[in-house]
């Protein structure tokens, strides 16, 4: 596996788009995800790639001046658990301190919701976050929006 940084604009538009297309059970609501492939053109973008094709893809933005959050992140179906998803962050958590952040935080569904977005909460736990607020009203009470933190220092 390779992990790399892109910075064309359309290439880091068409590795959303495949990816998150794929993952149709976390990305199923058509706007969010269109903006999320639209939005990522003007983000860090970290990918990992296999042979010649692109497998799993991070995106960092700037949300404070010490904070960066990890704004959408996907790894295809057959990549989880093979340390795609651990591999990206890595890359990830080693820029944000190099571009000199001090926080990154992450969001998704609040723990006991859904299972698929329990899986995702134990990856961001065992990746270090700590639970920092839920805020109910952010995606709607049957969403409710768990926000991780790390200091990065």
């Amino acid at each position: 596996m390779m992990i790399e940084q892109i910075r064309d604009a359309d290439k880091k538009r068409s590795i959303a788009r495949s990816i998150l297309e794929a993952l149709h059970d976390w990305f199923e609501v058509d706007s969010s995800r269109e903006k999320y492939i639209s939005d990522c053109a003007d983000w860090l973008f970290i990918a990992a790639k296999e042979g010649e094709k692109y497998t799993g893809f991070l995106c960092l933005k700037e949300t404070g001046k010490e904070t960066v959050e990890l704004a959408v992140m996907g790894v295809v179906k057959e990549h989880h658990r093979k340390g795609t998803g651990r591999a990206l962050f890595e890359e990830a958590k080693n820029a944000a301190v190099r571009a000199g952040y001090s926080f990154m935080q992450v969001k998704t569904v609040k723990m006991g919701v859904y299972d698929d977005y329990d899986i995702t909460n134990h990856f961001y736990r065992s990746l270090g976050f700590k639970e920092f607020e839920v805020m109910n009203e952010l995606w709607g009470e049957d969403n409710p929006c768990q926000i991780y933190v790390m200091y990065l220092g």
